[in-house]
């Protein structure tokens, strides 16, 4: 009797000692943070979007290539001593044409 009272109480002393689920198990330290982030909302896909004039974007880009294309000539000149009056203009409408470009995309 004596010994089944024993075993009886270990039995229980282990059951109420041993952890049950994730309640005795210790959370290394990082984990819910690093949870946090894997759950975290995804940025939205990058697609064009209504406020983009694709058309108006792709005719400045046209405009950009045609410009530049130019340039190597305008340089020839330059290295010949001349300097042409429409390069400046040229340089500073290349350079408008890239910021908003880049400003449009980047939104």
């Amino acid at each position: 009797m004596r010994t089944l009272i024993a075993l009886l109480s270990l039995a229980f002393l282990c059951l109420v000692s041993k952890p049950t689920g994730a309640q005795g198990r210790p959370i290394p330290p990082g984990l819910r943070e690093a949870d946090k982030q894997t759950n975290k909302p995804l940025d939205p896909p990058l697609i064009a979007t209504p406020s983009l004039d694709l058309a108006k974007l792709k005719q400045e880009a046209d405009e950009l290539a045609q410009l530049s294309g130019g340039l190597p000539s305008d340089l020839a000149h330059v290295a010949r001593g001349q300097l042409p009056k429409a390069l400046t203009e040229k340089l500073k409408r290349i350079e408008k044409l890239a910021k908003h470009l880049r400003s449009e995309l980047s939104q």
